[in-house]
């Protein structure tokens, strides 16, 4: 995997993953906020959170060392956190109140 930089639990990264249609490949970007990461070593996972259309959150979790994934790129660091998992976030649902995390 690329890593643009090391990223940790509330950044907001863009992780491109290799998508196959057919004989074709192509990259698809999913844009969203790092809730937890977990495991170590080769199983280490990270799980990813975006809204969609309509306010519908959407998570992913992808392995640290997934071959699908090409790049993992940090958009925006985290401030100061005092948690390790951020699942309190699922309560909310509006971007604006995710923008204040």
């Amino acid at each position: 995997m690329n890593t643009t930089r090391t990223f940790s639990v509330g950044d907001r990264v863009r992780v491109a993953t290799k998508i196959k249609e057919g004989a074709k490949e192509r990259i698809q970007n999913f844009d969203g906020m790092v809730l937890a990461i977990r495991g170590r070593g080769e199983n280490k996972t990270f799980t990813v959170r975006r809204l969609a259309v309509g306010n519908i959150a959407v998570e992913r979790i992808w392995p640290l060392e997934s071959p699908i994934i090409s790049s993992v790129t940090v958009v925006k660091k985290a401030g100061k956190l005092r948690r390790s998992k951020l699942y309190y976030v699922r309560s909310k649902t509006t971007a604006k109140a995710l923008a204040k995390i």
